[in-house]
């Protein structure tokens, strides 16, 4: 936005901020949040702290003290955001999206620092990385609902001492990309926020204690898995085995009761090779449907897909789901494979464009880059980098619905 539309929007700007003062204790406290997502939303080259406080005529320690030391719930803040976007946007058919960025930084002292692969820049690089839940709806609305820095197992999560010096909490321990994603989805339903999908990358479905987490929720969903993902066509005989009598004098109880696959069973076999061979696949047909416009027109996939039956926690088969396969109608050798637990009688179109819909958070990220700086923190204490992330969400939600409101063109 440039400065002529920034003043345009203030008193909008201003009113849509209001919903968030009982978040702050103070009222010198919360005039901070009008300066800091002003300074996102305008017109600066750098969006960090300094520049954002000289424009707005604030001493830059100020905007400092705001994200690490002054007194405000940012919890509270992103639980509103919440709320206002169950209450404002519900959708029959929104979807939920779990995805992570990352965020280029130099020297080892930013809270969850680390050499690893970056996507930013495509290459192993010092960075932080961040996992956030967005939610996106068929009109052409999409926003963040939530944000949290990761972090790492060996380097942070071991090695206390670092992590009391970048301020990262006692309680604030490793976890999994996928069990992140799992707490924000606990988050934003219990804040109202109704996904009728959700949509991720193998990095997280891979994981089959996310996917019964969610199907335990009655969440549906459609999760792109990798290659090598096996399945049944069809349900492996089970048989219940109960406890081994004692054998006089050898106290062993045997194998615990419960039940076994029989040895003569079907194998599993990967999603890849079930394309190559699996009868029931090759005969459905490909099918083309248009999934998104593009800059260079539309982009057209191919795809089909049948019932199978993945393992459960206990290697034995689970609930039927569908798996889709997809192929780039102008590059046929890129192959996706997606799994669903939706009922039987959903249609491939419908699931093909719920697991598409992951473009969507990458818009997002590219918004919050891009238009908001979201990447220009040059903070480095646990607490602000949080911060920094939950005020993201509030710009952007404002950004979103001004968009919307005034007609602001989408980019493909």
């Amino acid at each position: 936005m440039d400065a002529a539309t920034i003043l345009r929007i203030k008193p909008e700007l201003r009113q849509f901020l209001r919903q968030f003062d009982g978040c702050f204790g103070r009222v010198t406290t919360r005039r901070y949040l009008d300066v800091y997502v002003e300074g996102q939303l305008g017109p600066l080259q750098r969006k960090s702290v300094e520049p954002m406080a000289d424009a707005a005529g604030e001493p830059p320690r100020n905007l400092q003290q705001f994200l690490s030391a002054f007194r405000w719930d940012q919890d509270a803040v992103r639980d509103l955001v919440q709320r206002h976007v169950a209450a404002a946007h519900f959708d029959a058919n929104s979807v939920g999206v779990f995805d992570e960025t990352t965020f280029v930084k130099k020297g080892d002292q930013t809270a969850g620092v680390q050499h690893q692969y970056c996507g930013a820049v495509g290459k192993q690089e010092n960075c932080v990385m961040s996992v956030h839940l967005s939610y996106a709806t068929p009109d052409g609305f999409h926003c963040l609902l939530d944000g949290e820095v990761y972090l790492p197992e060996g380097t942070w999560h071991e090695d206390r001492a670092r992590c009391r010096k970048a301020g990262v909490p006692d309680d604030y321990v490793h976890r999994a990309k996928w069990q992140m994603a799992l707490d924000q989805h606990a988050r934003a339903s219990a804040n109202g926020v109704r996904m009728e999908w959700v949509t991720c990358d193998e990095a997280y479905s891979r994981v089959g204690e996310l996917r019964r987490t969610l199907e335990a929720r009655g969440q549906n969903y459609v999760a792109e898995v990798p290659t090598n993902f096996a399945v049944w066509t069809s349900p492996p005989r089970a048989l219940y085995r109960a406890h081994a009598r004692d054998q006089e004098g050898s106290g062993s109880r045997g194998r615990p009761a419960g039940l076994r696959l029989k040895i003569k069973n079907n194998p599993r076999v990967e999603a890849r090779n079930l394309l190559k061979y699996s009868p029931l696949l090759r005969r459905e047909p490909w099918v083309a449907y248009r999934v998104k416009e593009g800059a260079k027109g539309p982009m057209v996939w191919e795809a089909k897909r049948i019932m199978v039956w993945p393992a459960d926690a206990d290697g034995l088969p689970g609930a039927p789901c569908h798996l889709l396969v997809a192929r780039n109608a102008l590059k046929p050798d890129e192959v996706k494979y997606f799994v669903s637990n939706a009922p039987p009688t959903t249609k491939v179109e419908t699931l093909l464009l719920v697991a598409f819909s992951r473009w969507t958070i990458e818009r997002v990220f590219e918004d919050c880059k891009e238009e908001l700086g979201m990447d220009h923190f040059e903070v480095r204490q646990f607490k602000s980098v949080q911060r920094h992330l939950i005020l993201s969400c509030v710009s952007h939600l404002f950004l979103a619905e001004f968009s919307r409101k005034h007609g602001g063109q989408k980019k493909s």
